[in-house]
């Protein structure tokens, strides 16, 4: 068990915010989970389970043992005539697991590139992009309990998937319900890659790259590289610029909800939904409302995507959830419509 005292997490947050944890835990396994559990001044402390950062905002220092998980491995468990199955440590850097899938000709997993974050946190938020979620190529996940260390097996009903929701981000209202906030760290993480692979294109971006290329039926490869070029267009790489990715879920609102709109802003971007609701661009409305380049301190929208919170230099916490408040403000008071940060406060 590796331990570090006032540990730098600027480092393990893709917004690049300066903060230190008292106490940071790099967990290779659940072997190093136990040993905190069984540590006569560990165990007593409240426990915060880090992944790659991509999904917090830390508006001060940790005081909580953090346990940052860097469980490795990459591997194909099973082959079969019907799906492949793949199989990858929690601590796996997202983007370059999806890759490693490319470099196997294992299709499936290409409408997902380039989202930040690892591999053991794509549950959680069950993150998606351009058509495709988590659930929709997610078999199991291996995980260690933090209060009793007993590992446990899930599927994909009992993570309880939702948009961008899971079993992981609710805690138990009752001592009978299944809540897993806090309560759990994410081992390893399997996908169900399905045969024969199908591109999933419906998105106006790609449909827009299938016109541009003229190619109607591309590989898994060619729709990889387009969603790596679209992002890599809207988006800032954190790598170079801190910001946590899309900061706010796109709101479902009923179809009156939606025509009202309509009526007063013709050009807003929405998508109809299978369970009749209709989605709406978060990013179009924090824009309508003049929001895209604005700053407050070091914190600002980027002003190639209104949905993207950056940080221009040395940005705090409290200046990312001062313009956050802000902007959910301003959504409200034209739209009447309440945004939903995807991060959490920390």
């Amino acid at each position: 068990m590796i331990v570090e005292s006032n540990a730098s997490l600027q480092p393990h947050n893709t917004f690049g915010i300066v903060a230190k944890a008292k106490t940071m835990v790099r967990v290779k396994g659940a072997a190093d989970v136990h040993a905190v559990l069984a540590h006569p001044e560990l165990s007593r402390e409240p426990l915060f389970v880090l992944g790659g950062g991509s999904n917090i905002v830390l508006t001060g220092d940790v005081k909580a043992v953090v346990l940052k998980v860097e469980v490795a491995g990459r591997t194909i468990l099973e082959d079969g005539p019907k799906a492949t199955i793949v199989e990858f440590g929690a601590g796996e850097n997202w983007h370059e697991a999806v890759t490693w899938t490319m470099d196997q000709g294992l299709g499936g997993l290409e409408n997902l590139a380039l989202i930040p974050g690892t591999v053991g946190a794509s549950p959680v938020q069950n993150i998606g992009a351009y058509g495709i979620e988590l659930q929709d190529r997610f078999e199991s996940l291996d995980a260690i309990d933090l209060m009793t260390g007993r590992e446990f097996t899930l599927d994909a009903t009992q993570c309880a998937f939702g948009y961008r929701d899971s079993v992981f981000k609710h805690s138990p209202a009752r001592d009978s319900d299944f809540g897993l906030a806090g309560r759990a760290l994410i081992l390893r993480v399997r996908m169900r890659l399905p045969k024969p692979w199908k591109p999933v294109l419906g998105y106006l971006d790609l449909h827009r790259k299938v016109q541009e290329s003229g190619i109607t039926q591309p590989t898994a490869r060619q729709v990889y590289d387009w969603v790596c070029a679209i992002r890599s267009a809207k988006l800032p790489d954190p790598r170079v610029i801190g910001n946590a990715g899309s900061f706010f879920k796109n709101p479902t609102v009923t179809p009156e909800q939606c025509q009202d709109i309509i009526a007063r802003d013709p050009g807003i971007v929405h998508y109809p939904m299978p369970d009749g609701t209709v989605k709406l661009a978060a990013g179009w409305l924090i824009d309508a409302c003049g929001w895209k380049g604005k700053s407050v301190g070091q914190a600002g929208v980027y002003d190639k995507q209104a949905l993207v919170l950056v940080n221009r230099g040395g940005a705090t916490g409290g200046e990312v959830v001062t313009l956050a408040r802000a902007i959910q403000t301003s959504v409200y008071e034209r739209f009447g419509i309440r945004l939903e940060p995807e991060p959490v406060v920390v």
